[in-house]
């Protein structure tokens, strides 16, 4: 195992791949991880570029995520945007710490020079050190809104909102009709994205959401066609235990799709690629063992085994789990 390629969201991917890196330090120490990062969440809030999932990763690898809530770093205060507020400007459901504000800070004056996304992450990541290559799926702007299906607040029925309102500021309460990725038509995949994907050993996609996370960075032009024809083994681990969400609020994303809120539907919504789909193997939780026959029917080959990432040592263990399947 020489090189491993993560597809992955915010904090369930984050808190794997620090699993895996742990897991392959003892098993395969001389191998390479790629993190290929959902962009879809980002966003301009008081002047400055906001890359949530990118942020999340390259802290938990780093060292510097505030642990308790996932995301963010820790012993943060908020004095720069409660004068934003004061100002009456920001988002008072969105507040940005101040350590966060200079990570912002120093991205967006590196895009406002002339460096891309990927220019700039690899810029953030010589202080953090993550210990993998840090890539954004796009180095295009691309940004995911959700059309609301109800009135609310100021905003009406069939209005678009930036996903990141619908998450934060409703809990992914208001019903929605649909997802919108704004700018994808004119991505293309980042430089190193098709690369990793064509030389892994292994493809991983975490317990991210398969919706607006996983699934955006394979809706980038070129990247659901680099997993279908790569030689690598893609194996997916289920962000559903028990028919409900690990973390967040994948449901509502999952309902919105058409598709049902269970560890055997989400490996079913990826598909076998011996079918046409992406998965040559999906894990799942000890609790929805039941589901490995219909799986297997469906030309997926399939385990069990404790998915709850509860600290360190959990999640190494079920890094190993994925690469021993």
């Amino acid at each position: 195992m020489r090189n491993v390629t993560v597809l992955a969201g915010g904090v369930g991917g984050a808190r794997f791949t620090r699993g895996l890196l742990a897991h392959l330090a003892a098993a395969a120490p001389d191998a390479a991880v790629t993190v290929i990062v959902n962009t879809g969440d980002d966003m301009w809030l008081d002047g400055l570029r906001i890359c949530p999932d990118l942020d999340t990763v390259m802290y938990t690898l780093g060292g510097g995520i505030n642990e308790e809530q996932g995301w963010g770093r820790p012993e943060e205060t908020q004095r720069a945007s409660s004068e934003i507020a004061a100002y009456g400007r920001g988002w008072s459901w969105f507040t940005l710490g101040d350590l966060d504000l200079a990570t912002h800070i120093v991205r967006t004056d590196l895009l406002r020079n002339g460096s891309t996304l990927s220019e700039a992450t690899a810029f953030l990541c010589r202080r953090w050190q993550p210990g993998v290559q840090l890539l954004p799926m796009t180095d295009q702007p691309v940004e995911t809104h959700v059309c609301l299906a109800e009135n609310v607040d100021e905003h009406a029925a069939g209005d678009y909102i930036h996903f990141e309102e619908w998450w934060v500021r409703y809990r992914a309460r208001v019903a929605v009709t649909g997802f919108e990725q704004r700018g994808l038509a004119d991505a293309v995949a980042a430089p190193g994205v098709r690369e990793a994907i064509r030389t892994a050993d292994l493809i991983v996609l975490p317990p991210s959401n398969p919706v607006v996370s996983i699934g955006t960075i394979l809706a980038v032009p070129g990247v659901r066609d680099a997993l279908r024809s790569t030689t690598a083994r893609v194996v997916g681990v289920s962000p559903i235990i028990g028919d409900a969400a690990v973390r967040g609020m994948a449901d509502a994303c999952l309902r919105t799709i058409g598709v049902e809120t269970s560890a055997l539907a989400v490996g079913l919504h990826y598909g076998s690629r011996n079918r046409g789909g992406l998965l040559d193997a999906w894990l799942v939780d000890e609790t929805d063992a039941a589901a490995l026959p219909a799986l297997a029917a469906a030309g997926i080959r399939s385990a069990a085994a404790p998915l709850w990432m509860r600290g360190l040592t959990a999640t190494t263990a079920m890094a190993a789990a994925v690469l021993a399947l």
